[in-house]
């Protein structure tokens, strides 16, 4: 690979791991498999190694991810909460022993083996044996604080009884979501037309970002706790610290074993990769510890992750059966995603007749065929994927596959668009999945936030009450009426929910409208720049891409929005309706104060902004720039590399330091 190429492929992968990291982190709605992710940052890492000209400080190989939800208080780990080095290669392993032995030379070395639990890893803090704060891991340096929450997980003492405590100490551990409970909460979300979570973890994570503690009290939460931190522990090494917080009342897993040797290691390693099985929650590997503390300390850590700790990650589970057929769902945006239909196999505990073929491409890729014998895994999504083909059962019977040519909705031609993997159904306005999608994005929380289940949307398309967004404001108590399980008080509050979202701002109801490409962050900057819905649907494609940050693709799509006649009708309804459909006076207002004379000083290098756009951002919002630190600064605007003498003095001086993303949460909140 020539060094341009290299190049390019470092800037992908970069590209392709933020990504994932915002799907995994903070939307808690991942798209590959842990060991897909793993793979693709192992690449990246190998070729930055190669070309440290290339070297770049907010690369994802740099940093631990990210799951920080800014709905919640944004809190400071006393100790940095560090991800764990992972591994899928026993050799690795054996690596790993080696260092640890060759750094410790002639010193008694003792192993402690954990599994590894695949839920959310939580920072518990307790003072005079009373827990007085929960924060999830968040960035590593800082994450929610969601103690409200944590206070209902039943497993997790609120007072500790025992006087042999330390005043102040944190213990972490891992908040699970058990299977049956897991199982229970999605039934009940599918009969309630909601969607449905992806996996126990995902559960876990969504519950844990409520707003209201007292609808997580009524999720079966669990929590295994793992790992001491504090000043005046009992003991010296962290086996023995953790038997003694089981004598304190915490739930301490029972699953661990002390190793001396690579041996014991692997046969813990072999014993729960088929074990796993047959546990209540989910596991995805084995944690591997030094134990003592002492040698932890000698062995130190490196930018992100203990050199005294490993994680061995079991690969997917996988099964073997036949693809009878395969369907093709058409998604909000007129995407086609082909789905298998498989003789039923037992897989992860769970019965499979469906998979993902992702696009036509995949299907080419792995060279699939009708009755063909597939691989199938459970990569984190519902529904489980294809991985390849057994070749050698394949039989005179397959048949290739000839993927659809019209939309299996409305019949329309398909198209693809250059660049892009899948094909689409141009009939935006036409196609019944895509209408239902596009109203039940409208009506989603962080869009115009009206209480409706999808049930309650495909019942109103059905009955043909409404078939576009528009058509929401002319509904009557009396239409509502109509559909099943909805009586006079339900009737009543979606009719008011509808009529509350009148007041959500322009730039929200932007990104409502669903046009293709423009997401909340994209909707926020034309909304800003352009003010009106008028301006927008007048400005041409040049006009538009002289708006920072928006490219041709983005301004192209947002052009072809407004020249469809459908499209412009239901904009009609909006205005009819008394919808936001421009920046007010006194919104402008709000923003150009909303840092009201606030000094601030930037250090560091940013990832999603250049230091002089932060700076223009400082003073279009009504704030101070300034290049000293003095006890007149309000706040260090902190990103990567800070210089050491300006963090010593914001120390001292107690100056709060903000990231990147809390100071647009600022200007943008």
């Amino acid at each position: 690979m020539s060094k341009d190429k290299e190049k390019r492929r470092i800037e992908q992968l970069r590209e392709l791991l933020h990504h994932h990291n915002h799907l995994y982190y903070v939307l808690a709605q991942p798209e590959i498999s842990d060991f897909e992710y793993d793979q693709l940052l192992k690449e990246l890492i190998e070729l930055e190694e190669k070309n440290p000209d290339f070297t770049d400080a907010n690369s994802p190989s740099q940093r631990v991810g990210n799951d920080i939800n800014k709905e919640f208080e944004q809190v400071k780990h006393k100790y940095p909460m560090l991800s764990l080095g992972n591994t899928y290669s026993k050799e690795e392993v054996t690596d790993f022993e080696a260092r640890i032995k060759k750094a410790l030379p002639n010193e008694n070395i003792e192993f402690i083996c954990e599994l590894k639990y695949d839920g959310v890893a939580i920072g518990l803090t307790y003072k005079n044996g009373i827990l007085t704060q929960a924060v999830t891991r968040g960035d590593g340096v800082q994450g929610d604080d969601v103690t409200s929450n944590v206070k209902t997980i039943k497993s997790i003492p609120l007072k500790l009884n025992k006087t042999s405590v330390p005043d102040e100490f944190e213990i972490r551990g891992e908040i699970l979501f058990p299977h049956d409970g897991f199982l229970k909460l999605n039934k009940e979300r599918e009969q309630n037309g909601d969607p449905l979570f992806a996996n126990p973890r995902n559960a876990a994570a969504g519950t844990l970002k409520i707003q209201k503690s007292s609808i997580v009290a009524k999720r079966p939460l669990d929590c295994f706790l793992y790992f001491i931190l504090g000043e005046n522990l009992p003991h010296h090494s962290h086996y023995e610290n953790l038997r003694e917080a089981k004598n304190w009342g915490f739930k301490v897993p029972e699953h661990i074993k002390k190793c001396k040797n690579i041996d014991e290691i692997f046969e813990f390693i072999n014993y729960w990769d088929t074990e796993r099985k047959n546990l209540p929650f989910d596991i995805d590997g084995v944690v591997i510890k030094v134990n003592s503390y002492k040698q932890q300390r000698d062995l130190g850590f490196t930018a992100k992750s203990p050199r005294w700790a490993i994680a061995y990650k079991f690969q997917a589970e996988q099964a073997k059966t036949k693809l009878l057929s395969i369907d093709y769902q058409v998604g909000r945006t007129g995407a086609i995603t082909p789905v298998a239909n498989l003789e039923p196999v037992l897989l992860a505990g769970t019965t499979v007749k469906r998979a993902s073929l992702h696009n036509s491409d995949q299907i080419n890729m792995l060279d699939v065929r009708i009755n063909d014998y597939v691989f199938v895994e459970k990569g984190g999504e519902i529904i489980p994927k294809i991985v390849g083909v057994d070749k050698d059962l394949r039989t005179p019977e397959s048949k290739a596959v000839e993927y659809i040519k019209k939309c299996p909705e409305c019949g329309t031609e398909l198209v693809r668009v250059e660049g892009e993997a899948k094909h689409y159904c141009p009939n935006e306005t036409g196609c019944p999945p895509q209408i239902k999608g596009r109203i039940e994005h409208f009506i989603s929380r962080r869009a115009m936030n009206i209480g409706a289940a999808e049930a309650t949307v495909e019942a109103l398309v059905d009955k043909k009450l409404i078939q576009d967004v528009g058509d929401l404001y002319f509904l009557t108590k009396e239409d509502v009426l109509t559909l099943e399980r909805f009586a006079e008080k339900s009737a009543n509050n979606l009719i008011k929910s509808i009529e509350d979202s009148k007041n959500v701002p322009f730039p929200r109801v932007l990104y409502a409208l669903g046009i293709r490409y423009v997401g909340e962050t994209v909707a926020k900057t034309i909304a800003a720049e352009m003010k009106s819905i008028e301006d927008i649907k007048n400005a041409s494609v040049e006009q538009l891409t002289d708006i920072h940050e928006i490219g041709e693709r983005i301004a192209e799509s947002i052009v072809n929005y407004f020249n469809n006649d459908k499209n412009l009708k239901i904009i009609d309804k909006l205005k009819i309706s008394g919808i936001n459909l421009e920046i007010t006076e006194d919104e402008e207002v709000a923003a150009e104060n909303k840092l009201n004379g606030q000094t601030f000083v930037i250090s560091g290098t940013f990832e999603k902004h250049s230091r002089d756009e932060l700076k223009e951002l400082i003073v279009k919002f009504g704030g101070k720039n300034t290049g000293s630190i003095s006890s007149k600064t309000n706040y260090l605007l902190a990103g990567e590399n800070i210089g050491p003498s300006k963090l010593e003095k914001v120390k001292k001086l107690n100056i709060p330091m903000i990231t990147e993303d809390e100071f647009i949460q600022m200007i943008e909140g």
